[in-house]
């Protein structure tokens, strides 16, 4: 499993000196509560990360707000590279934590730039657990939302 790369303090972490220009960045977008920039590791031409302003390490530390303006202007994003790039596809995507495979502990999305054959895959192993063991985490889900 990837490890976080940045471990600085909240507010110090390669993102926040990006938010505050103190780090160089191509910025795409801006808004109130969000930031868009190319990734330096372009998976594809046109991989932009969606970031929000305000330090939050995961999705579970964002407030409403900020999850809506990331999605939104993520949605912003996939409009541009379609008109850009004419990709076959795009993928978001959005780790949490080193076993998720969040890198930069600094709430992000990847809005990627997808065409056939270009190499990028996600897979996992998939599991059929049936109905009643899925019902089960449903439930559990359920209550947890309480």
């Amino acid at each position: 499993m990837p490890e976080f790369v940045d471990r600085s303090p909240p507010g110090e972490c390669i993102f926040c000196r990006i938010m505050r220009n103190e780090l160089p960045a191509a910025h795409v977008h801006e808004d109130e509560l969000t930031l868009a920039f190319m990734d330096i590791g372009q998976v594809t031409p046109g991989h932009v990360l969606v970031a929000t302003k305000r330090h939050a390490a995961t999705l579970l530390d964002l407030t409403q707000a900020e999850a809506a303006a990331v999605m939104q202007t993520a949605q912003r994003m996939a409009s541009a590279q379609q008109t850009a790039f004419s990709p076959d596809g795009i993928t978001l995507l959005q780790a949490n934590g080193a076993a998720g495979g969040q890198t930069v502990a600094h709430f992000h999305v990847h809005v990627v730039a997808r065409h056939t054959g270009d190499g990028v895959s996600f897979a996992w192993p998939r599991k059929e657990p049936g109905a009643e063991v899925i019902a089960g985490y449903a439930a559990r889900l359920r209550e947890a939302l309480g």
